[in-house]
């Protein structure tokens, strides 16, 4: 494993009384994302304890990456934990490490929150998408740019600073690499997440997130569907109330 001590991890203690108090929460994000991203929704849990981590090879933690492979994203989540039983949001290739984690280690993930994660190994997944393949042909640097427009509109990347879109762009090996690790099969087996699972989707998100979720909530033994109608797949930028709400929910099942 290559060393992540010098992952970026962001711990921020309760900042209020209530009945949240004593809980704690780790938020994983996806892919050309930061733990930034999670601002919004850890200030709807004031009585929570709330980690996230920018995740090997992105913002704070660009020095650790690219990741070698997939096992290095499941013992970066094992290093935050440190041993410590917490509630887990995984947003995407996040909800991803999260299964992974909870099939191997359930005692450290009572239980978990996932969100539209992509798996690209089953039959009708299809090939449009970057884990499955799309934007492969480009170099790292132009595929990034590529998977941000397609994340954000071609607005919202024009109008970033330059400095941020040079940061975006360097971050396509890490990209390349996460991706490419989604290919070489399956990383997590539903059938052994033996923990409450809450599969969320958007009303609004891409047929094949809406119908991934679906299928993954069947398989786990512990999984429930559920939706926030008026999001798309960014919902922890355009719904943390409601995602706040479903982890709290999460929490109740653990």
């Amino acid at each position: 494993m290559s060393d992540s001590s010098a992952l970026k991890v962001f711990r921020r203690p309760p900042q209020a009384d209530g009945p949240g108090r004593g809980r704690s929460v780790v938020l994983v994000h996806g892919s050309m994302d930061r733990a930034t991203s999670f601002t919004r929704l850890a200030s709807k849990l004031p009585d929570w304890t709330v980690i996230s981590y920018d995740r090997r090879g992105y913002a704070g933690s660009s020095d650790t990456g690219p990741p070698e492979s997939f096992d290095e994203q499941v013992e970066d989540l094992l290093e935050v934990l440190d041993d410590e039983p917490a509630v887990t949001f995984g947003h995407s290739f996040g909800g991803d490490v999260v299964l992974a984690v909870a099939s191997r280690h359930p005692d450290l993930i009572p239980s978990a929150l996932v969100w539209e994660p992509p798996q690209p190994w089953l039959a009708w997944w299809p090939s449009h998408t970057a884990a499955a393949g799309a934007g492969a042909d480009l170099p790292p640097d132009e595929r990034a740019e590529w998977f941000m427009r397609r994340m954000v509109g071609d607005r919202i990347w024009d109008r970033l600073p330059s400095s941020t879109r040079a940061q975006r762009r360097a971050e396509g090996g890490t990209l390349e690499a996460e991706m490419s690790s989604l290919r070489d099969g399956a990383v997590f087996d539903p059938t052994r997440v033996r923990i409450p699972v809450l599969v969320g989707r958007g009303g609004r998100s891409h047929t094949h997130q809406r119908r991934g979720a679906r299928e993954l909530a069947a398989a786990l033994p512990g999984g429930e569907l559920v939706e926030i109608a008026e999001a798309e797949h960014g919902a922890h930028l355009s719904h943390p109330n409601e995602l706040a709400t479903l982890l709290r929910r999460a929490a109740d099942l653990a």
